[in-house]
């Protein structure tokens, strides 16, 4: 048995009072649009309704995916509650997210369990993670440390990869657009009760934009001067399947494949193509020998690397450099029922980076042991949660951490949820080691963060406003003469609202975010803002189904932010609009029309590299009606 437990800016102050006084009577003419039994698994590492998740939490589902219609994972995801992020120039090109304005490198991502990302550069390369091999996505906002150890300081990002039960279906789409676009994907899955299986291929491939507006001359942006389009190419294949061989044991594998070849503005020094490989391998035995009980052992491998060369009209492709990193996981976990409503988790993790690269490092590899344990509970009105983890890392020692969350339900199915917690991430190893820059007397980053939030979920719409405040310590960054050193300090405010709801046949989400990332170190940039974090974003979709018809519109806007860290580079703030329409031509058979940014909106999220303009796309879909 599976154990669920039941269920600063002025203007945008105004706007989320506003907001939030609002959400009442504008609820009470709403229709059902939640699915109130929507089950999140990265909160705690076990199942809870969404609704009963003491932290915030958002799902993003494969029938949202297609709705969107968005082509990559940045396009998805930017304008989410306490998101925020910075591209350099368009598909393909590196691309990095803050969650509640915490550094890029402080978000945990994670691809069927099994944790991702490069060891070197310490970040998950979200542009070169197909979105046609996606099912859903589980984003939490807040550390998660004592569950998952390293990195989770801003929050976890969980990708669920595409899952088949019930009769055999095939599904196939093809699409072109803006830009010489071209995009294919097809698969085939389904199961019965003992077993399942799927496979999934996905092609897309396209001529890009100019990345960068740089200058070789001026020393500017991508120190490169190449007006040319940039392009990029991903090919993807998904395998996946399970199989029950008694009522209580299962096993299910899983296994990703991405390459991906992407142009760039560069120099001979750094190169201006790579070829990326993102590999994905996790398998997970479950054992439920009592209705009280419940043991997973799982075990993964991620790969992220990167063969970098330097392509210039009528001479040879020279070969610049090659960054290769491995990740080995392996985790067991029992989850303990006892008594109805009392959940007791124990486990331990284990996690070994290793590095091949022409670049030297003076260490190569490191492992990471780790303990934890978590308790959930609700006694009446009052739901509980704690959890502490200790983390043995081979090179800066043991580590713990922890998390105390607590809840209150109140009439008319408004909740209180609290939750106070620490994180840590160890530093890569760019920053330890890297030739010329790296300092091997790093140590880990530290925060503490306290969340507090009221949310009210009922069968026709829901609503959540929470505000928090973080503190890192031991922040890592630049020195006056560009040396990494340890003596930052941070502290991240904000607050987020989202609503949904069904009004008048319109399904409606809003959400809206507040952040102020301020520097507290000592030094000349205090109490600065830091650099390429927008402090106000929100996101507005609207769609409606007209018969056969269904169309929809995506707004996204973010506040001024700036590139560098004395705030003198300002970039300037932004709206888009994205408009879509779908037509069903029978059951199977769906046309999908896309235009982004309708209005041409010029705009950069990091100083001197170009984001795209006006977009067009159109795609076919065929998918067996259920």
């Amino acid at each position: 048995m599976q154990y669920r437990i039941p269920g600063r800016s002025p203007v945008l102050r105004t706007l989320s009072l506003a907001v939030a006084l609002g959400l009442p009577g504008l609820a009470m003419a709403a229709a059902a649009t939640t699915d109130l039994d929507e089950i999140i698994v990265t909160a705690t590492r076990t199942e809870v309704a969404l609704r009963d998740s003491l932290v915030p939490a958002q799902v993003i589902g494969r029938e949202e995916i297609e709705r969107t219609q968005a082509r990559s994972l940045l396009d998805l995801l930017k304008g989410r509650a306490g998101l925020s992020f910075s591209n350099q120039g368009g598909s393909g090109k590196l691309t990095t997210l803050n969650i509640r304005g915490a550094d890029s490198d402080h978000v945990l991502v994670l691809v069927d369990g099994i944790r991702v990302g490069s060891a070197t550069a310490g970040l998950a390369s979200f542009q070169d993670l197909p979105i046609d091999q996606i099912d859903r996505i589980e984003i939490v906002r807040g550390p998660r440390s004592s569950l998952y150890g390293s990195e989770a300081i801003g929050g976890v990002i969980q990708i669920f990869t595409r899952r088949d039960r019930g009769a055999l279906r095939p599904r196939f789409r093809v699409g072109i657009g803006s830009h010489n676009l071209r995009e294919a994907s097809a698969g085939v899955g389904g199961g019965n009760e003992r077993g399942w299986f799927g496979a999934d291929l996905a092609y897309q491939r396209t001529d890009g934009i100019n990345a960068c507006r740089g200058s070789a001359a001026t020393f500017q942006g991508c120190f490169a001067d190449e007006p040319d389009r940039d392009g990029y190419r991903n090919r993807s294949v998904n395998l996946r399947g399970g199989y029950t061989f008694t009522d209580t044991l299962r096993l299910e594998a899983n296994a990703l494949h991405a390459s991906a070849f992407n142009e760039f503005d560069g120099s001979i020094f750094g190169g201006n193509e790579a070829e990326n490989i993102q590999q994905v391998f996790g398998s997970k035995l479950s054992w439920t020998p009592t209705e009280r009980i419940n043991v997973a052992v799982q075990a993964g491998r991620a790969y992220d690397k990167s063969d970098n060369y330097f392509a210039q009209a009528g001479s040879p492709r020279a070969y610049v450099s090659t960054f290769d990193t491995r990740r080995d996981t392996a985790s067991v976990q029992a989850d303990f029922s006892l008594a109805e409503q009392h959940l007791l988790s124990a486990g331990a993790d284990w996690q070994k980076d290793a590095i091949e690269s022409t670049t030297g490092y003076a260490v190569d590899d490191r492992d990471n042991k780790a303990l934890f344990v978590e308790y959930q509970g609700r006694v009446g009105r009052q739901r509980l949660q704690a959890s502490v983890r200790n983390d043995d890392n081979e090179q800066f020692g043991n580590h713990t951490t922890g998390s105390l969350g607590w809840g209150l339900d109140f009439a008319h199915g408004l909740r209180l949820n609290t939750s106070v917690a620490t994180g840590f991430r160890a530093p890569s190893f760019n920053e330890l080691y890297f030739p010329f820059s790296g300092n091997p007397d790093l140590g880990p980053e530290e925060s503490t963060s306290v969340n507090v939030g009221l949310a009210q979920y009922a069968e026709r719409w829901n609503w959540t406003f929470n505000i928090y405040q973080t503190k890192v310590d031991d922040l890592i960054g630049y020195d006056s003469a560009f040396n990494l050193i340890q003596a930052e300090e941070a502290r991240l405010r904000g607050a987020e609202l989202t609503f949904e709801a069904r009004v008048a046949g319109f399904d409606l989400s809003t959400q809206f975010s507040h952040v102020d990332p301020r520097n507290r170190s000592n030094d000349a940039n205090y109490n600065k803002l830091l650099a390429r974090r927008a402090r106000n974003t929100a996101r507005i979709d609207v769609d409606r189904s007209f018969g056969a018809f269904r169309t929809g519109l995506t707004f996204n806007a973010a506040g001024e932010r700036y590139d560098n860290a004395a705030n003198t580079q300002r970039l300037g703030g932004y709206a888009t609009l994205d408009l879509r329409v779908e037509y069903a031509i029978n059951p199977s058979w769906t046309l999908q029309a896309r235009a982004n940014n309708v209005f041409d909106r010029d705009y950069e999220t990091i100083a001197w590299y170009n984001r795209p303009g006006r977009e067009y796309g159109l795609s076919l879909r065929y998918q067996p009606a259920n």
